[in-house]
């Protein structure tokens, strides 16, 4: 590069970003480029025909978040008007969808658009992504320089493999995909499954149908409902959050100290689990009173082995007259019936697969890199690299990925914080001349040592239980970080640059120097002497780049007018 070409230090290349998926990740990504970048281009691609992701999906009766909704908000954007303090599925959305109004993200956002093809290119160093129209049905191509997927994990569902599902005559429907024109009214119903959604869904079945079967393989741990706090908040509730921000920021991290600080309750040895299972075996045969059915329902595992449940109403369903709980597996569904795995035939009118979602974290679609197909490549195992990126898959990251913080803590904190790891990257591989940052072999090997022994030894996530946090052939621990969610957080909060194999687009790694000028001497605005100081305020001298003033060259400086003080 000639002289004369050279740019100032950290001069802004343009850069563009494709992210897949509209939900809270791909929601909290637009707003932090928006906020802190200039020169960039992003497409968020969302498949469905609005934001929100699983809480635009899930409309089941019941559909609710299971952590308190004061704390299921972004960091700095807190909500003083839940209606409750379990908010629902359609109040959720409409967080997001508030979200995206107010901080004008809708120009970074197109809704019905499919990603369904990724490759890597290695020679221009750039994801070559295809994109189908879903309304007309055409497919375009588009060149990114960072693929994001904000996919999630629970917007992939599945039913359940049992023989004759399909010959079922009466109405078959799955909670992630429901109907609302189902009435259930005076109809005998069978539901199969105990998760989150199966918890949530079985009050109001009770309450509706004339009779409920309630199809139960493995019980979880169910969280009984405390006096006040599973309720709806009053009038006067919302208009003292409202009126006093100091109040309603105080009830916040009063909830989440509450929450975040129990981290110990997840090593299998410690006091704290020992005493969490006594306690919850004790309210759930004081809820259930009959002894026969809670020998069944409360789980031989650890608590937190599988995602533990607030289930308010789910218990006290169980035992009303027009309920039926049959425990163990479905043999056979016939037209007209279920067959349990004892031989029971109980006829139904409608069946509920409350089942949940593929879990393999193998993408839908091909994403090509190095490894070729990442769901190939992830076929006996997703090896990954701090559950953000995968090695030989250059500039590709993951929300939510493998490995995640979804069982350890506040999921929306965990996104901002890998949100703000990406920035990290995009703001080097613009300012420095980066072609791409590919994980290197032996980093994520180590971390999967390191996940593996923690998961083997320490944690109760390792426990034997049914769950799908597991890889259901393997036993490993594939969806949750090994440590706290602050524990997560801390370590994404400085990327290891170090275990990244870096190239340039120059030879010359150095080339970013330019012409000598640096960014604050060629802001108008900025203080060139804020290094002048009466005192130590206790902060570094040097700055950091990451700054909406970018200038791309210095003719200003060169070629204009200037006054020397001498």
């Amino acid at each position: 590069m000639a002289i004369k070409e050279m740019r100032p230090l950290h001069a802004n290349r343009h850069l563009r970003v494709v992210c897949i998926g509209a939900g809270a990740s791909g929601i909290m990504l637009a707003y932090k480029l928006k906020q802190h970048f200039t020169d960039f281009t992003l497409h968020v691609f969302e498949k469905n025909s609005d934001v929100g992701g699983t809480w635009f999906e899930n409309r089941y009766p019941g559909c609710r978040c299971d952590m308190p909704a004061h704390n299921y908000v972004y960091s700095f954007e807190g909500k003083p008007d839940w209606s409750a303090s379990y908010a629902g599925a359609p109040e959720i959305y409409q967080y997001f969808s508030d979200f995206v109004e107010k901080y004008d993200l809708k120009q970074f956002i197109h809704c019905n658009r499919e990603v369904h093809h990724a490759e890597w290119d290695e020679i221009a160093s750039e994801w070559v992504v295809k994109v189908l129209n879903i309304s007309s049905g055409f497919s375009r191509e588009i060149r990114c320089d960072f693929l994001v997927n904000a996919g999630g994990i629970l917007n992939n569902w599945k039913w359940p493999d049992i023989p004759g599902l399909n010959d079922f005559h009466g109405d078959l429907i799955h909670t992630a995909a429901w109907d609302d024109r189902l009435d259930v009214t005076g109809k005998r119903v069978g539901l199969i499954g105990s998760g989150s959604s199966g918890v949530q869904i079985l009050p109001w079945l009770q309450e509706n149908a004339a009779h409920v079967t309630a199809y139960i393989r493995s019980p979880g741990w169910i969280i009984p409902t405390h006096d006040g706090e599973y309720r709806d908040f009053s009038d006067d509730d919302i208009a003292r959050f409202k009126a006093d921000p100091a109040h309603h920021l105080a009830t916040r991290k009063k909830v989440e100290q509450e929450w975040g600080g129990e981290f110990a309750v997840f090593h299998r040895e410690s006091v704290a689990q020992q005493t969490i299972r006594e306690q919850l075996s004790a309210e759930i045969r004081k809820t259930l009173n009959d002894d026969r059915l809670a020998d069944k329902m409360v789980p031989q595992f650890a608590f937190g082995c599988r995602r533990g449940t607030p289930g308010p109403g789910y218990m006290e369903a169980l035992v009303q007259p027009n309920v039926t709980v049959e425990f163990g597996g479905i043999r056979d569904v016939t037209p007209t019936s279920v067959i349990s795995e004892t031989g029971t035939v109980t006829e139904l009118d409608v069946l509920i697969c409350a089942t949940g979602f593929d879990t393999t974290f193998r993408p839908r679609f091909p994403i090509v890199g190095r490894r070729g197909n990442l769901a190939d490549f992830w076929k006996t195992e997703p090896r990954n690299y701090c559950s953000v990126a995968v090695s030989g898959y250059p500039n590709y990251f993951m929300f939510l990925g493998p490995n995640c913080t979804i069982s350890n803590g506040p999921v929306l904190f965990a996104i901002e914080v890998e949100a703000e790891y990406m920035a990290k990257f995009f703001n080097r591989w613009q300012k420095e001349g980066v072609a791409y940052f590919d994980p290197k072999q032996d980093a994520q090997d180590d971390f999967m040592e390191h996940k593996n022994l923690f998961m083997e030894t320490l944690s109760v996530w390792g426990d034997n239980c049914p769950s799908w946090y597991k890889d259901r052939v393997t036993k490993k621990v594939t969806a949750v970080w090994p440590g706290s969610h602050l524990h997560f957080m801390e370590t994404l909060s400085t990327p290891r640059f170090d275990d990244y194999d870096i190239r340039y687009h120059n030879r010359n790694r150095f080339a970013y120097l330019g012409n000598g000028f640096s960014q604050i001497e060629l802001n108008p605005h900025a203080d060139i002497a804020y290094y002048v100081r009466s005192a130590d305020p206790g902060d570094f001298v040097s700055r950091s780049t990451m700054s909406t003033f970018n200038a791309k060259d210095a003719g200003e400086k060169l070629h204009g007018k200037i006054t020397l003080t001498v």
